[in-house]
This record gives C-alpha cells, structure tokens and sequence, in this order.
C-alpha cells in the first residue's frame, strides 16, 4: 500500500499540468486613451453614458437610467500585442437576466482586423462578479500588428475599462473613420436583448457591415418617439437617422408622436435621410390574435404617417417594413419578441438592404 508522501508524488505530473500558467507581465492602458466610438454627445456624465449629462431631469427617469448602459459603445486601437487582456468595472450587481446573457449584459466582446481587412470574432471578457472583473480576451496571438475593436456591456455601465497588453508591445489609437455614423432611436431590440454578446446586434453588425459608427439609443421598454428624447436625437449629425421605436408603442402613440419626431429630425437636418421602421412581427401573432392586431394596427398608423410626410413633400424618407425583418418560420426569436443571435442576423440582412440605397 502506498504511503502518503509516495501516492503525493505519482499525483505531481497530474497536478502539475493541472496548474495554470502564471500570468504574463501586461502593460495596461486606459480605453478611452484609444478611438471610442458610440458616444453621440461630449458633456456625459460618466465615461461611457449614450445621454448627455443635460438629460438628466428632462428625459423620463427610466430612459435617463436606461441610458447609463454602454450599449453600441466600443473601443478601437492596433497593437502587436502577443495576448490581449482586459479589466472592467460595471455598476449594476445583475450581471444578467431572464433574456440575456451575462456575456452580453455585462461582459466584453473582442474583434480583430484579418489580414483581408474583414472583422473577424476573436474572444469574449466574462463577467463573473459584481464590480470588477478581469480576463482573457486571446491568450495567443500570430506576430504582427493588427486593428482590434471591443464591444461594450449592452445592459450594463461600464465605469472604467483597462486594455491588457504584453509588455514592450506597441498600442495606439485606430484610425477615426471618415464616413458620418448610423444613428439608431429604439426599443429594447435596438438596445440588443437577447443577443448572446455584444457584438451580435443587428446595429453592431451593421456597423462591420458598413465600416461605419453606430451611435445606439436603444431604451429597453422605453423607445417611444417621445420629443424630450427626440431633441437630443436632433444634436446628432449621422448620415442617417433611423427611428425603430414602434415595439413599444401603440397605434395612438404613433398617431401622436411619430410625425412630429420626423419634423423635430428634419428641422435639425433638412436633407439627412430618415428611416422609419416597422413593428417587427411577434413570431407567434399566428396564434396570439392579440399580439397579431397590435402588429397590424402599428403597421397601418406608421403607413399612415408615412403617407401624410410623403404627400407634404418632407424630403429623404425611407421606410422599411416588418415582413423584412425576421424570418416567417417564428425560429428567430427567443421569446417571439427578442431576436436571438439567428434574429439579429436577419434584421441586419434587412436593414443592410435599405441602408444601401441610402447610403449611396
């Protein structure tokens, strides 16, 4: 029979391997020293809010609270660097939800430039505890310098974000890009519920898409076209507008809010393009008549609005309707309202459509 200390050293291989590395010697490097982008205004109250400080008090609360979230925002620099790390601290102790993950709530979502030029997914930053959290975003990576982009929290506040970077390696600021951002005013789906992490929004594709900027104001259960928001949505300057509030609103609300939203835009910009988007189909309206008439009756005041700005010659409107936006089958959702990842996919094909002609 084996004594304790002999049975010890047959297990010290096993243990052994089993012991993690010991983690490389980084230089960290505070994110906002690189290209942010999705942050529409300057006087913010904390780093990475999608609202002004002057919000506050004029938008409903829910929306201004709504706004501390870092969704749409990211950060892009190049580096070298032979590993990628990064550390984050977030304000909200609910790292997750009934509809979305903690990757996505309150984690970070990596991309990195190929050698093609195309945006590729490289790794994700878990969020395991309440503030502070620090991980691995590629353990090893080929020799060269490349474009990097990390996507923030989608419903979560970020109060601080450090990048992780192997020392000696060289890190700077991306190039800024030259085209005008995508600017999008919506609900909970814009806000990006239920996608498994932060990049898998039909707004961040887009943005690889389009090699453009997306500014989101995205307001879970709280994208009503209201004109204390819409005010703000007019300080932007996008090349285009995209207005995809209508999954939280009724057919009175669009009656009362919809045309006065796109004159208060086009007042600001009389000749940016507007986009007004239709309430997505539920994926169960064929068998929830309830759910069916709210569809039905959005769609008709949002075309009916649409016909009354058109037939008064307001300039540069588009409009993109809900039989574009997911798939017929009712495979696309997670709870026939939120896209999943394969939802988001196909909103972004559909908007990608339209957003072509516009973007000519």
């Amino acid at each position: 029979m084996l004594n304790r200390r002999q049975f010890t050293s047959l297990l010290a291989p096993t243990l052994l391997a089993q012991t993690p590395p010991a983690p490389p010697d980084l230089d960290w490097r505070d994110a906002r020293d690189f290209t942010v982008e999705g942050l529409g205004f300057k006087d913010r109250k904390a780093p990475f809010d999608r609202l002004p400080m002057r919000a506050e008090g004029v938008v409903r609360q829910a929306v201004w609270d709504l706004s501390r979230d870092s969704s749409g925002v990211l950060v892009r620099f190049v580096s070298d660097t032979a590993t990628l790390h990064a550390r984050w601290t977030v304000t909200n102790k609910n790292l997750a939800s009934a509809n979305i993950t903690a990757t996505a709530s309150s984690g970070l979502d990596a991309y990195a430039k190929t050698d093609a030029g195309r945006w590729h997914w490289l790794g994700i930053g878990r969020p395991t505890k309440f503030p502070d959290n620090t991980d691995v975003l590629a353990a090893v990576l080929p020799a060269g310098s490349r474009e990097y982009m990390i996507y923030l929290p989608l419903r979560n506040a970020v109060t601080s974000l450090e990048i992780g970077v192997t020392k000696a390696a060289s890190i700077s600021k991306a190039p800024v890009r030259a085209s005008k951002p995508i600017a999008f005013y919506g609900t909970s789906i814009t806000h990006g519920i239920s996608a498994s992490r932060s990049g898998m929004t039909h707004p961040a594709i887009l943005g690889r898409m389009f090699n453009r900027e997306i500014i989101n104001l995205g307001f879970s259960g709280n994208g009503r076209m209201e004109p204390e928001v819409t005010k703000f949505f007019a300080e932007l300057d996008p090349a285009v507008f995209v207005l995809d509030c209508l999954p939280n609103m009724n057919a009175k609300d669009v009656e009362a809010r919809a045309a006065n939203c796109v004159n208060t835009l086009r007042a600001a910009h009389p000749l940016t393009p507007i986009l007004l988007v239709e309430d997505r189909n539920y994926a169960d309206n064929v068998f929830n008549a309830a759910r069916r008439k709210n569809n039905e009756t959005n769609h008709a005041a949002m075309r009916k609005v649409f016909a009354e700005l058109k037939a008064a010659k307001v300039p540069h409107l588009h409009y993109l309707a809900a039989e574009q936006l997911l798939n017929s089958d009712g495979e696309d959702t997670i709870d026939g309202s939120h896209p999943t990842d394969l939802g988001f996919q196909h909103q972004a094909l559909a908007f990608q459509k339209v957003l072509k002609k516009i973007l000519k």
